[in-house]
């Protein structure tokens, strides 16, 4: 199986092996990191190993190729499913924007206050630990970011894509893509994201960059 078709279980047993809880059969990020989790096989062991990783009542998700059902006898429930791509690039202009910056612990709550305007996807307060992360300030405030999530064997996930609503249709987002991405491929690696299926505008703008769609993936959305 390619990496990318485990793309949580190659993360956390890889680059990111540091941040796994879990066991041979079941393995998650800390909550605080990111929700993701993921079973090494589909058996009912796996999904039992991973009922006891979860939270009661406090959401995860689950990247899989197909999709997939937890039996009957686990108690894990499925409580959204949504169709993604996968999406890779193989190289990608360098980024010419003057005002991009690095990202610090000191900028969490900035971060987390655009997240929560933004909505572009799962961030939580340790998330920035994952990879580097790189922003745009105006007039000292954080107006756009982009940074690292998932890391495993020779890929890193381009995510957390945002820019403030008064800053749109200025080019920050595609700028900071190009320059987390060309970082990812500068150390030999391949830039990968995923994006909702439904979410032409964002398709169509990692389109424009390079990106090209690998895989449909499938994301489930199950509690405990």
């Amino acid at each position: 199986m390619h990496p990318l078709d485990h793309v949580v279980w190659s993360a956390l047993t890889t680059q990111h092996a540091s941040f796994a809880i879990g066991n041979e059969l079941a393995k998650r990020y800390p909550a605080e990191v990111a929700p993701f989790v993921a079973v090494r096989e589909p058996s009912a062991e796996a999904w039992s190993a991973l009922a006891i990783l979860l939270t009661p009542g406090v959401a995860a998700a689950l990247f899989t190729r197909e999709e997939m059902q937890p039996p009957a006898t686990v108690r894990i429930d499925v409580i959204d499913r949504v169709s993604c791509e996968q999406m890779v690039v193989a190289q990608i202009a360098r980024p010419q924007h003057p005002e991009l910056v690095r990202l610090g612990p000191e900028d969490v709550p900035e971060m987390l206050a655009l997240v929560e305007l933004t909505h572009p996807g799962p961030f939580a307060a340790r998330t920035s630990e994952m990879g580097a992360y790189y922003g745009i300030r105006r007039d000292g405030r954080l107006v756009a970011m982009t940074g690292e999530r998932m890391h495993l064997d020779g890929f890193t996930e381009v995510s957390a894509v945002c820019v403030h609503p008064d800053h749109l249709r200025q080019g920050l987002a595609a700028e900071l893509i190009r320059l987390v991405a060309h970082g990812i491929l500068a150390r030999g690696e391949t830039p990968m994201l995923h994006v909702r299926s439904t979410n032409a505008p964002a398709i169509a703008l990692y389109t424009k960059l390079g990106f090209t769609v690998r895989s449909s993936v499938h994301l489930a959305v199950i509690v405990a």
